[in-house]
């Protein structure tokens, strides 16, 4: 049985944005999309005097109007729709556990503020082992535009690429059939001393070369896997960070991964990957991977 693509759904603009992009997710995947409004009491003062029985209507009725939409603009696409009371956070993670891919919607805060990712958002993606993405309102689908333009663009660390990352890159790429841009990039070493300008070209160098040496071995099983994604290889020096911002901009998906590790209080996301999830111009998946 297929597992569906599931989207987080409360009927906010930025679930909107995300029930309709991961419409267009479930139809490139011919997989069903599940629809899932978590309810919980103790969201506020207004949810607490509301009767479960009450917010379940509510709900359903909510989720059936969704349903009935994105059947009019996908029709063949298979829906079902779910209504649960109880934890945002163990709740959509435990709907990750039996989907192929999360979505969620983001809370923007305009262009030079950058991007709020919620609470509960980073609550999920520090805890699933299944890959989740994150959709901001600018990211929704135009009215009859079936197939957005770009690349998708996989940030990826040489030292420990991780296949699961690699995977989902390439395989979006091959369905959406666009071209697939790999970015690694470096910052300078710091370097001491009043003699280091020809030792620093000479460290530069060398670890250009080994990066883009790395980044080849990397990719070898996955372009040979997928010989019909046209790939750029975008190895060079600067802030990582910035630079996988910077590459966002008209890209159709930008893909991050998050390494399975326990830091000392929670979960370690990664500066990178931080940055992409706050700043990035187009729709995020982050993928658990290692």
């Amino acid at each position: 049985m297929s597992r569906p693509v599931t989207v987080g759904f409360d009927g906010s603009r930025e679930s909107l944005a995300a029930l309709d992009w991961a419409a267009g997710e479930a139809v490139s995947r011919a997989v069903p999309l599940r629809l899932l409004q978590v309810w919980s009491k103790d969201d506020g003062p207004r949810t607490r005097l509301v009767a479960p029985g009450t917010a379940q209507g509510w709900g359903e009725r909510a989720l059936g109007t969704a349903e009935r939409r994105l059947r009019r603009r996908h029709p063949g696409l298979r829906t079902e729709t779910q209504w649960v009371c109880g934890g945002p956070v163990p709740e959509l993670c435990a709907a990750a556990d039996e989907a192929e891919l999360l979505v969620l919607g983001s809370r923007g805060l305009g262009r030079s503020a950058g991007f709020l990712a919620g609470s509960v958002s980073l609550a999920v993606l520090a805890r699933t082992r299944r890959p989740l993405a994150l959709v901001r309102p600018h990211n929704r689908p135009a009215a009859g535009e079936e197939e957005p333009a770009g690349e998708v663009v996989v940030g990826l660390g040489v030292s420990a690429p991780g296949d699961e990352v690699l995977a989902f890159g390439f395989a979006a790429a091959d369905r959406y059939g666009c071209g697939l841009r790999v970015l690694h990039a470096w910052a300078v070493p710091a370097v001491h001393g009043a003699d280091m300008g020809g030792g620093l070209q000479l460290i530069c160098a060398r670890t250009a070369q080994d990066a883009r040496r790395a980044l080849d071995e990397a990719l070898a099983p996955w372009t040979e896997k997928y010989p019909e994604v046209s790939v750029v290889r975008d190895c060079h020096q600067g802030r990582p960070a910035q630079e996988l911002v910077e590459a966002s901009r008209g890209a159709r998906l930008v893909v991050v991964g998050r390494r399975n590790r326990r830091a000392g209080i929670g979960t370690h996301i990664g500066s990178v990957t931080h940055a992409a999830i706050h700043h990035s111009q187009a729709p995020v998946t982050v993928v658990p991977h290692g």
